[in-house]
């Protein structure tokens, strides 16, 4: 298995790794990883590798076999050989709107809450499609409701639960169309508040800022009409 360094800290930019092994396909296979493997509606993260006397391209991360992240160099990259020791370094910026966006959609799901079919995080727009027949009512009022809860600089944090916690508790899944990540025996939730002042907890393995004040403000792009009772909502960060 690939240690997940992005799990225990999702703003490590750099970090050493070895190589342990090649794709068939020419993915590049470490020990441990900042790179986010594409799930959950996230992208696959990029950025560089580089070693002693060579550097590539990270074009994206995707989750291998095992629990393996692999690598996908750009075309015609140079691949570094197995055993030796890289230097990985995130695209930090594209990263961060990610993570921004990744928050911004969980408090999307608590201005509108209705059960959620599907989603996609960008680094320029993301959208969450909902089980809701009828399109909300009233477009701006949602926006200042959004931007007034990542406005309240609430923390977000992580906390684990046991699978059969999560079978007990199913009202915790929001998304119906991608199931909570199995098969180690936890699944990570992330909660939004504390106290008094929790709005959202849900399970989730994607990175996300500490504090919704993280964010910065939001515009609510198009609410599409997509089959008789889907509706996609696109976000956008303003800068």
């Amino acid at each position: 298995m690939t240690t997940l360094l992005f799990r225990d800290d999702a703003y490590l930019r750099q970090a050493e790794g070895r190589v342990t092994g090649h794709t068939g396909e020419g993915g590049i296979v470490l020990d441990r990883t900042i790179f986010y493997p594409a799930g959950g509606g996230q992208p696959g993260d990029s950025g560089q590798l580089s070693w002693n006397g060579g550097g590539t391209a990270v074009a994206t991360a995707q989750k291998g076999e095992g629990g393996q992240v692999v690598l996908i160099p750009g075309p015609d990259a140079p691949v570094p050989p197995v055993g030796c020791v890289v230097t990985q370094e995130l695209d930090w910026d594209r990263r961060l709107r990610h993570m921004r966006m990744h928050s911004a959609l969980h408090l999307l799901s608590v201005v509108i809450p209705h059960p959620v079919t599907g989603g996609s995080i960008g680094a320029e727009k993301s959208r969450l499609d909902f089980d809701m027949p009828e399109a909300p009512g009233d477009k701006a009022q949602i926006e200042a409701e959004l931007n007034a809860l990542a406005a309240r600089d609430l923390p977000v944090t992580e906390d684990w639960i046991s699978e059969a916690d999560l079978d007990a508790n199913p009202g915790l899944v929001k998304t119906l169309s991608v199931a909570p990540p199995r098969g180690g025996g936890r699944i990570r939730l992330i909660r939004i508040g504390t106290g008094a002042d929790q709005v959202d907890v849900q399970p989730c393995g994607g990175t996300h800022v500490t504090r919704t004040g993280e964010i910065g403000a939001l515009r609510l792009g198009k609410i599409e009409k997509k089959g008789r009772q889907n509706r996609r909502v696109t976000l956008h960060l303003v800068s």
